[in-house]
């Protein structure tokens, strides 16, 4: 059964590479042969899967299982992934990988230095692996495969936690075919408002699949400053933040017509936030320190302050990563890379398309700490964490405790690395929290202004590894690592 699974998955993935296929036609580029080939290696090597699992292999799942097999997935599908990369951009081993595995986790980190000179199939399939991942791989297949359904809830929530879909409807092929007509409508939107603006159809439907995916890679070496355009800023700047909201709340509006969105305390929380962190980097760019040589960098005047901070805010929080104009937070001084590092970490909303540590989570660890404060003067009392209204379960609050603990515990451990790699105290801690959080640019040599390229072989390697555990939230990849697990796998 699990090599039926991975091999169903990895056949899928050959539909996508040919679609890049398609793209390679229209543009007249050579290209197309790589993306055939690749596509019919992985139907056979999908359909080998599917037939060696009917030979006697033990059909009934386990929950450990699931967990092998969503990480299974995700480097199968970044191993088939970077063989374009290899091909068509002369890339070697390491970095086509982390080229592949920061698409589909949807990082936005690149090793390409010239993006620019790339052929047109490969941007665009750059782009896809980020629309990919962005709403899962193990989501697509129950909404593109209905034989794969299998009422297999565990599988489900192993790739989606903290999103629960499987709870939205009775059948969950029923709920991800939902959710993917809604992430398509929004893609569909986004695609829409950057055409009828500086952007052509290829670059729109390239930088809506990043941008609603919040992934961060652009067609163009200097991002989305290549259009040097306001409307460009503050368009994406609002899909980010509609795409870093939790994909559960638009369910529910979609089927519901109420006012979900809006009564949910993480979004209010949320955009709360947002709120302040743009009027605190505004305050910033007014009243804070900075190099003479970043002086040119900074923006002028009352609307492009607001508007560089809230990019600046919205490209941050929502682990997109884009760059735009004067977009540098590592030549604005340490006054700025330093919160920008913090909410980095934050992230944004639980069962959104962004990463992070995610705000529900910080709200039960504020509220679980603001009632220990109260203990110590009311010992007798008995409080719970409440969030929307509603009591949050002891083992749910343990879990966020753990989860954040874990998270810091990973980027000690990633920094240590890097520092042993060579790198300076600024890049460790930037590019740890950066890769844990999925967000792409970090701080010191690796920041807006820079790419991986130089990294070391093994501190790419070390990053696609923390991409992963970051977009399956850490526990289902470090779950592996347990030995009771493979105890129970024999």
């Amino acid at each position: 059964m699990k090599k039926g699974i991975l091999g169903i998955l990895v056949i899928m993935e050959s539909f996508f590479l040919l679609l890049s296929m398609l793209i390679a036609i229209l543009n007249g580029e050579e290209g197309w042969l790589c993306f055939l080939l690749t596509a019919l290696g992985t139907m056979a090597a999908g359909s080998l899967c599917i037939f060696l699992s009917r030979s006697g292999e033990n059909k009934r799942m386990r929950r450990a299982d699931n967990f092998l097999i969503v990480a299974l997935s995700w480097i199968a599908f970044s191993v088939v992934g970077m063989v374009p990369f290899m091909v068509l951009a002369d890339m070697d081993l390491a970095s086509a990988f982390f080229e592949t595995m920061s698409g589909f986790t949807t990082t936005g980190a690149t090793c390409i230095e010239q993006i620019d000179s790339l052929p047109r199939c490969l941007l665009f399939w750059r782009a896809l692996t980020q629309w990919i991942g962005g709403l899962g791989i193990v989501v697509f297949s129950f909404a593109l495969i209905p034989v794969y359904e299998m009422k297999n809830t565990n599988l489900y929530s192993a790739e989606v936690t903290g999103l629960g879909l499987d709870k939205l409807r009775p059948k969950i092929g029923s709920t991800a075919r939902r959710v993917l007509l809604i992430y398509l409508v929004l893609t569909s939107a986004c695609a829409f408002m950057y055409w009828i603006g500086p952007m052509n159809l290829y670059d729109a439907v390239c930088h809506a699949f990043s941008t609603i995916a919040t992934g961060g890679f652009s067609t163009h070496s200097e991002s989305l400053a290549f259009f040097h355009s306001r409307y460009i800023e503050y368009v994406a700047s609002l899909f980010m933040v509609v795409s870093s909201i939790n994909f559960s709340l638009y369910y529910y509006m979609s089927i519901r017509r109420s006012h979900v969105l809006f009564q949910n305390e993480e979004v209010r929380v949320f955009v709360a936030y947002l709120g302040v962190a743009v009027v605190f980097f505004m305050l910033l760019f007014y009243f804070a320190p900075v190099p003479e040589s970043a002086d040119a960098l900074l923006p002028k005047g009352l609307e492009e302050t607001f508007r560089t901070a809230l990019f600046h805010v919205s490209s941050v929080a929502t682990s997109t990563g884009f760059s735009a104009q004067k977009f540098d937070y590592v030549a604005w001084g340490a006054s700025f890379w330093m919160p920008t590092v913090v909410i980095m970490a934050i992230g944004a909303c639980a069962g959104s398309t962004a990463g992070g540590i995610k705000m529900v989570r910080i709200i039960i660890c504020a509220k679980s700490v603001f009632n220990e404060l109260i203990l110590m003067l009311h010992p007798r009392a008995i409080l719970g964490v409440r969030v929307g209204g509603q009591i949050v379960p002891e083992s749910k609050v343990r879990q966020a405790l753990s989860f954040i603990f874990i998270y810091m515990l990973l980027v000690v451990i990633a920094m240590t690395c890097h520092s042993l790699l060579g790198a300076d105290v600024d890049t460790a801690l930037g590019s740890s929290i950066s890769m844990l959080s999925n967000v792409g640019p970090a701080t010191g040599t690796t920041g807006p202004a820079s790419t991986f390229a130089h990294v070391p072989a093994a501190g790419k390697w070390l990053m696609s590894a923390y991409m992963l555990i970051g977009r399956l939230e850490i526990f289902t990849v470090l779950f592996l690592l347990m030995p009771n697990y493979w105890k129970d796998i024999k």
